[in-house]
């Protein structure tokens, strides 16, 4: 596992795009596993950029990204469908057929998880799987349990996961209570894996997650398993780490 710590969110964004378009460009069929929410922003806006300069082409690459909220309309602008499109999929050029987001509002929710199952297990592996990191140690919205979901499953959100993604709501009442995740162990199979942590609310459980017990009640801790893993913080997440 290698942790790296950043002064600024600048130097963060661009090394975790860095490391994103330097495989698309080393492999341009490259599958990206991809992440939502406020942590990769930074790092979509650069790989845009990068994009921009036309030093890297998705136009052979595939994406599958690990989640979706069930229940609310692909075009809502909190939607996952819509995040992507938003941050990255209109401003690259990936080609629509090959990216691919869990359906929130399939009328069979089973089925879709079946399908999006079939789906990565047709791609053969991840390359690369981005990943956030939740206040309780969710990675997707795999959240702590007494044991994990291997596969793409529906999940229904802890109380403390809907009020930190409030913030993208105009109250938690409007916050989805269910979710379509990617299981942690299709997480795990990926070649790589990057964790991308920002902030001080997130230093006790980043340093939990990646030095202490290996526990489902802490899912991001299973990445200690995982033989690749790339640890991007900035200061405020990291200060347990330089203690």
């Amino acid at each position: 596992m290698n942790i790296l710590t950043f002064r600024s969110t600048e130097e963060l964004n661009e090394a975790g795009a860095g490391i994103i378009t330097g495989l698309v460009q080393t492999n341009p069929r490259a599958v990206l596993g991809l992440a939502t929410g406020g942590t990769p922003v930074g790092i979509y806006e650069e790989i845009v950029k990068t994009h921009r300069k036309g030093m890297v082409s998705f136009k052979s690459a595939t994406s599958f990204n690990l989640d979706e909220y069930v229940g609310i309309p692909e075009d809502h602008p909190e939607s996952y469908h819509a995040y992507m499109k938003r941050h990255l999929f209109d401003h690259v050029d990936f080609a629509p057929e090959r990216t691919h987001i869990p359906n929130g509002n399939a009328s069979d929710l089973e089925q879709e998880c079946a399908r999006y199952n079939q789906l990565l297990d047709d791609a053969k592996q991840i390359d690369l799987q981005l990943l956030g990191l939740g206040h309780n140690g969710h990675i997707g919205f795999n959240e702590p349990d007494h044991a994990l979901v291997s596969g793409t499953h529906i999940v229904k959100l802890k109380d403390e996961t809907r009020e930190a993604n409030a913030r993208f709501f105009n109250s938690i009442d409007e916050v989805p209570t269910h979710a379509l995740t990617m299981g942690v162990g299709t997480i795990l199979k990926a070649k790589m894996i990057l964790l991308v942590v920002r902030g001080a609310d997130k230093a006790e459980i980043v340093h939990r997650a990646l030095t202490g017990p290996i526990t489902t009640e802490c899912p991001a801790s299973l990445l200690q398993t995982h033989p690749h893993v790339v640890v991007l913080l900035d200061t405020e997440s990291g200060r347990l780490f330089n203690a």
